[in-house]
């Protein structure tokens, strides 16, 4: 029997609404459906589900990517949000476009993950690690006294620099589209399998944006000469929150996430839309 997931935004009526609605549609089809659990960022055996829809915004399929991590299940996403970069549809298209993912006829966008690898210091002085897999980024930040960041940014072992500034972004090519994007950062084709580094308001006019290769790591060390409250986020998750942050790496991740959207051109009608304000003329 084909299983579907469907992770709406609770705070949001119309999106709770029409995961009823879909459920309904689809079990007059004889599949069997099943609502995630609010906030809930694991869903017991997801790798059972066929297909996972997301009813919200980009944040809400952000946290249905967090659900399928490690499953080689297609995700859907349809737009109740403002931008909707990563969605598929509208509402107005929900059931037809749910029925043609369980059909086969959407496109499967292979999109890479990073791993994330944290190390801090807690209150007591014990160091310890924290583990993420994101979609979009790992962003390091100054914290709430606002002290700039002075730290030494190197991949796959070899020296890039020390920065000084209010922070770095990594991300993969969904993500360059978000954070790394206000940051200054380059739009990138989601075929792009390396990663995008882009420093936060750097203290210098040298600093750049740049790329690397799939298989690099890109590794933070926090200058332990000048130590200062840290913010790290990976997917807007926080991570350490609290303690004291060493150092932190990241490398493509092992498992990519399989986003549906209508053809191979959806990235390109999305840039446009989003950032040029129109649907791109074919």
């Amino acid at each position: 029997m084909t299983r579907v997931l469907i992770v709406p935004n609770y705070s949001r009526a119309d999106a709770v609404e029409d995961a009823h609605k879909l459920e309904g549609f689809l079990c007059e089809k004889s599949v069997d459906v099943s609502l995630a659990p609010d906030r809930a960022a694991r869903v017991d055996d997801v790798s059972a589900f066929d297909l996972v829809v997301s009813l919200g915004g980009d944040g809400t399929l952000l946290r249905a990517a967090r659900i399928v991590t490690g499953a080689d299940v297609p995700l859907l996403g349809v737009s109740y949000g403002h931008l909707g970069f990563l969605t598929c549809a509208e509402p107005k298209d929900l059931l037809t476009v749910v029925e043609d993912a369980l059909e086969g006829r959407l496109h499967e966008s292979h999109r890479s993950t990073l791993d994330v690898n944290a190390e801090f210091i807690d209150a007591d002085g014990v160091a310890f690690c924290a583990h993420k897999v994101a979609l979009n980024d790992l962003a390091l930040g100054h914290g709430i006294r606002g002290d700039m960041i002075s730290f030494e940014v190197s991949v796959s072992g070899n020296h890039i620099d020390k920065l000084r500034g209010d922070g770095f972004v990594v991300s993969t090519a969904t993500g360059s589209t978000g954070y790394a994007l206000s940051a200054g950062g380059p739009i990138v084709t989601p075929e792009f399998e390396g990663m995008v580094c882009v420093p936060v308001a750097p203290h210098t006019i040298m600093a750049r944006a740049f790329l690397t290769g799939r298989d690099d790591e890109v590794r933070i060390e926090v200058d332990p000469e000048r130590p200062a409250e840290t913010c790290v986020f990976a997917d807007g998750q926080p991570l350490g929150a609290g303690c004291r942050l060493t150092r932190v790496s990241c490398r493509r991740g092992k498992h990519d996430l399989i986003l549906l959207n209508k053809s191979r051109e959806s990235f390109y009608d999305s840039v446009s839309r989003v950032f040029y304000g129109k649907v791109a003329e074919r």
